[in-house]
């Protein structure tokens, strides 16, 4: 039998067989269930109890190859019992049955009961970012369950990371589409569309495991559309013209593109690379709030929109499936019934989830989590560096040791578009915008966790403190150490046009490679340097104070490192988020307005 067919003999739920074992603290699969209470032992068929640890079962199958090899072992009473790997995979399924194992050496002693090892195992479980969380925080279980097959996935080539997870920041995008699939959702989308980016979030977490920042997307966000591959039925690569001026959501569904041309336009907008994406469609919205038995939300105000069919009373209630969705898809019951608007509410649905997820009412039931998992499973499609169960189990482990506390959900700082007369598309903020996407690439807590980033604060604050030169009057020698081909020209375009420093001059390659950034001057000049690091968001550490005046005409000397990502790009992150950007924090629950 498959995944999801093991187990349901008689009408019995999987989930349902998961029983606490109250010698051991661990959840036991019990298989068999014509065993009674009476105690009768005669004969091992009808007497044997089959079980199945939810964390040795996983590890002895991987021993075994994924075999069905059952093996015998004394419990104290002197019984004997089948004792079932947990872990079975679909190919090993078809495997030899009924080689025993030796039965352990007489007078070993009984391992200790380990009752914190079930409540390890299931808390980091409880995920992060409700569907990154869903997608990824039923990971064990999934081991178990060998859910492997319900996962779809897709190549994106070289938009993506290859590796499951690197010891710098994990960034994946999450993108939520408007295709109509499955029961009850033609009204929904558009008719006949293959999907397109309707909600889109990029999830940082540093490199530290500390802390996380979500940034939203908005869908109607005028942008460029880079050039992008995509895989073809037939394995070989089409390249996929790119656009100059489009909506965002376009970078999904539209002349063939594929979630890696949205991964390649977010990195284009942001210059933060996702290493990772996961997708899921109106269904599973509706699958994974049934699954984990709903979420509750909290209104200001009662809710009756006719057009999403959505009605909330005012205060908290609990949604899920239609009624879930249609929260997060209406537009006319919140703020002046835009996308922004709404994004706050998905954002706030959001966090309600992950409080759900870490709660533990979901946390210590096994049934909530097998239906979580296989909804889950079912939902997502992915990359195929992580399309696969123990590698989702991996990325969970490193996602779940944020806190929830230090999860900050904000939007992408955005304008009217200037283009329109009646602006119904927005465009990047032009300096709140980098000053967030600075904040990301440098890997800068929004929450300001980490003592480092609160040095790193003061440092920066008296690094700028002091008289700062007029840009007219700052003069700067630029050379290239990095890795991007004409950086040099190309920053000193920006400074002349964009900075209002004339006085910089491209020096064309350094004599050799740079991992950092570094602008060297004299103490005469300190005035020029405090500028010229408040326009390029120098760090601290990037200033190189001579100790003799300069003479004349002397300049500084800017050479530009492997941390340099483009002209404009601030070098590092500002020590807080820019003022008006709105956060909203995991941990609280807010009522929409």
């Amino acid at each position: 039998m498959d995944a999801h067919s093991r187990g349901r003999a008689d009408g019995i739920d999987p989930a349902d067989q998961w029983v606490l074992n109250p010698q051991t603290g661990n959840y036991e699969l019990r298989l068999d269930h014509s065993t009674g209470e009476s105690g009768d032992t005669s004969g091992a068929a009808a007497g044997s109890t089959r079980t199945a640890t939810a964390e040795g079962g996983g590890r002895r199958a991987a021993r075994e190859s994924g075999s069905r090899t059952r093996t015998r072992e004394d419990d104290a009473a002197g019984k004997r019992r089948e004792v079932v790997p947990g872990q079975r995979s679909r190919r090993g399924s078809q495997g030899t049955r009924g080689a025993a194992a030796e039965p352990p050496a007489a007078g070993r002693r009984k391992r200790k009961p380990q009752k914190s090892r079930k409540k390890k195992a299931l808390l980091w479980t409880g995920g992060v970012l409700a569907f990154v969380v869903v997608g990824t925080s039923v990971g064990a279980y999934v081991v178990y369950q060998k859910l492997n097959g319900n996962i779809d996935a897709i190549d994106v080539g070289d938009a993506g990371s290859k590796s499951v997870v690197t010891d710098g920041p994990i960034n994946i995008l999450v993108i939520g589409t408007d295709k109509r699939t499955g029961k009850g959702n033609e009204g929904y989308g558009d008719k006949g569309s293959t999907g397109h980016a309707d909600t889109n979030i990029l999830f940082h977490v540093s490199e530290d495991r500390t802390n996380a920042t979500a940034m939203s997307i908005p869908r109607d966000l005028m942008t460029e559309i880079p050039e992008c591959e995509t895989k073809q039925q037939d394995g070989s690569r089409a390249a996929i013209p790119g656009t100059a001026s489009a909506r965002f959501n376009t970078s999904l569904g539209q002349n063939g593109r594929d979630p890696g041309c949205t991964m390649k336009t977010v990195e284009s907008i942001t210059g933060v690379k996702p290493d990772h994406f996961m997708m899921v469609d109106f269904n599973a919205v509706k699958e994974l709030t049934t699954a984990v038995g709903g979420v509750k939300v909290c209104m200001a105000k009662p809710i009756d929109d006719p057009k999403s069919h959505l009605k909330l009373p005012q205060g908290e209630s609990k949604v899920q499936g239609e009624t879930a969705l249609g929260l997060l898809r209406t537009r006319d019951s919140f703020g002046n019934r835009s996308d922004l608007d709404r994004i706050k509410v998905q954002q706030q649905f959001l966090g309600s989830m992950i409080r759900e997820m870490k709660s533990s009412d979901t946390l210590t039931n096994p049934k909530k989590l097998y239906k979580l998992a296989d909804a889950a499973t079912n939902a997502l499609t992915v990359d195929s560096a992580i399309a696969d169960a123990k590698k989702l189990m991996t990325l969970a482990q490193e996602i779940s040791k944020v806190d929830t506390k230090n999860i900050t959900f904000v939007t992408m700082p955005v304008i009217d578009n200037p283009a329109e007369p009646k602006p119904v598309t927005v465009v990047v903020h032009p300096t709140k915008g980098d000053q967030l996407f600075a904040m990301l690439r440098s890997d800068t807590s929004l929450t300001e966790v980490k003592q480092k980033e609160k040095a790193a604060k003061s440092k920066q604050a008296a690094l700028l403190k002091g008289p700062k030169a007029a840009p007219a009057d700052v003069r700067v020698d630029v050379l290239n150490g990095g890795e991007i081909p004409g950086a040099a020209g190309s920053t000193v375009t920006w400074l002349q046009n964009e900075q209002g420093v004339l006085k910089s001059t491209n020096k064309a390659n350094a004599p050799e490679k740079a991992e950092k950034t570094t602008l060297e001057y004299a103490p005469n000049q300190a005035d020029q340097a405090r500028a010229l690091a408040e326009m390029m968001g120098l760090p601290a550490t990037a200033m190189k104070q001579g100790t003799a005046d300069a003479e004349g005409l002397e300049a500084m000397v800017l050479t530009l490192g492997a941390d340099f990502k483009g002209a404009g790009q601030l070098i590092t992150g500002p020590a807080k988020a820019p003022e008006g950007v709105e956060q909203a924090r995991a941990d609280k629950a807010v009522c929409a307005k």
